[in-house]
């Protein structure tokens, strides 16, 4: 395993945002620190310890829950602040062992294509808090993910907190990764559905337009059977939140 360059905990987000833009410096954010090892790292790269400087714990807003992204999987499980289908899904995301540890910045830094959390983030409509150089900016969590964005930190998660969701999956046996996902939840005039397993991260789709779909393929499916898998999960998710 490489050693680290060098060590910095910042002790706020400018310092941090500081330390990630300098110029020729190979830095890295950890967090929870569950999804970072030595060996994964060039031999040069700095890291920079956020969880001094970001934010946790979770409050409501008005019509909106607002998680500090130091927030642990494990706070969004115990909450009763959260709506009913994030706490499931922060619950199904990890081991209880991880979920003390694992972050929902960190699950948004991801971008992990099967994230059922991140899926039903996307149902809840969150919007991310971000600094960057040039300041802090508001961004919803689909642009994100289509457009990652380097040297900039995600401070704050934040989700509508009404209306009814769903989840439904399939995968090789109860235990494992879904293969594909999709979770739900009803919007004003319809429902609004986002899936796992059919794109590079998980995405927002069209109910009605499921055909357009290009998932990737892998041993435990190809295209085809992820397709198909998308349509038959979505079909559910609506069912269950009582649609035709």
């Amino acid at each position: 395993m490489r050693p680290i360059a060098q060590y910095h905990r910042p002790a706020d987000i400018d310092e941090a945002v500081n330390l990630l833009n300098r110029p020729g410096v190979n830095s890295v954010v950890v967090a929870g620190g569950t999804g970072l090892t030595a060996a994964e790292l060039p031999a040069d790269t700095e890291v920079v310890d956020i969880q001094t400087a970001v934010p946790s714990g979770l409050e409501v807003d008005g019509e909106h829950l607002v998680m500090g992204a130091m927030t642990t999987l494990q706070d969004m499980v115990d909450s009763n602040l959260a709506p009913e289908l994030i706490r499931d899904l922060a619950k199904r995301e990890a081991s209880s062992t991880f979920r003390h540890a694992v972050t929902v910045g960190g699950i948004v830094g991801a971008a992990d294509w099967e994230s059922g959390l991140l899926a039903g983030l996307l149902v809840h409509q969150a919007q991310l808090t971000i600094a960057t150089p040039d300041g802090t900016r508001s961004m919803p969590l689909e642009d994100a993910l289509a457009a990652p964005h380097t040297g900039t930190m995600i401070t704050s998660v934040s989700i509508a907190v009404s209306g009814e969701g769903a989840f439904a999956a399939t995968g090789r046996t109860p235990a494992d990764t879904p293969i594909v996902a999709a979770a739900g939840r009803v919007v004003a005039g319809g429902f609004r559905i986002a899936l796992t397993g059919v794109a590079t991260t998980p995405i927002l789709v069209d109910p009605d337009d499921l055909t357009s779909l290009d998932p990737p393929g892998d041993f435990r499916g190809s295209p085809e059977y992820r397709r198909s898998l998308a349509a038959t999960l979505t079909g559910r998710v609506i069912t269950r939140l009582g649609g035709a």
